[in-house]
């Protein structure tokens, strides 16, 4: 595992990468109306992206065809942006994107109501993203990366819904994926330890109903086996000696 520690020059581009990407994504969750489609939100990202001087991190990565993830529903994630999906009152839709700047790349994911939800849905959005709040908080250098994904693990299924195993978080610098690999469950204590100046994409993927997903045939987006609905927020995180620092926040 070859884990690469970033300066605080390096953060600070990375830093800089990841405010553009919190703008696209603002601009992005403006857009999501009942009516509009998956492709409508990407033109959105396309013309961000391009506003700010940003390169998408998504296009073209192992062949991928767009610059968003839009994964409605039971779809988990790597949702392909169509002109056919067209998001309705009371769907859920998670939005990941990835930008590059100068070199440095930043990722970030966000899951969306469409309207108004049932209380179950909205109750799985905030447990999640509470979740992703709880890994961070536990961020720190000497801690073990068992403490976060456990820190994830812990506010999921204490509230009944279940952590996405097949997909994980990862490190991330200049390119998208680095090691390490980082899971949303985990125990306290076990795992390698974090160190000052590593940056982790920490992504909880929490499905209301089991944990198992399948990918469909288009090779990429991924489904709940169980059809139940799932959930998705990420952030960029910095590795302090006293914390985390919130890349794309």
């Amino acid at each position: 595992m070859a884990i690469t520690i970033r300066t605080s020059q390096e953060i600070a581009k990375m830093r800089r990468s990841g405010i553009a990407l919190r703008a696209v994504l603002d601009a992005v969750r403006v857009a999501v109306v009942a009516g509009s489609t998956t492709m409508d939100l990407e033109r959105v990202a396309e013309a961000k992206i391009a506003e700010l001087g940003g390169i998408s991190a998504f296009k073209g990565y192992h062949g991928y065809p767009r610059m968003l993830c839009t994964s409605i529903n039971s779809e988990v994630v790597h949702g392909i942006p169509s002109k056919k999906n067209t998001l309705r009152e009371g769907d859920v839709v998670s939005i990941d994107c990835g930008v590059v700047i100068d070199g440095y790349y930043s990722d970030s994911a966000i899951t969306v109501p469409v309207g108004k939800v049932a209380p179950e849905i909205e109750k799985l959005l905030a447990v999640t993203e509470s979740s992703l709040v709880s890994a961070i908080q536990v961020v720190r250098a000497g801690v073990h990366l068992g403490d976060v994904g456990a820190a994830v693990q812990d506010v999921v299924e204490a509230a009944g819904f279940s952590v996405v195993r097949e997909f994980v978080g990862h490190g991330i610098g200049t390119s998208m994926h680095e090691d390490p690999q980082i899971p949303n469950y985990g125990r306290r204590g076990i795992g390698i330890k974090l160190r000052e100046g590593m940056v982790l994409a920490i992504e909880p993927m929490v499905n209301a109903g089991k944990p198992e997903v399948r990918v469909l045939e288009d090779g990429w987006t991924a489904v709940t086996v169980d059809g139940s609905v799932s959930a998705h927020f990420e952030h960029t995180v910095a590795v302090m000696a006293d914390g985390a620092q919130v890349l794309t926040a």
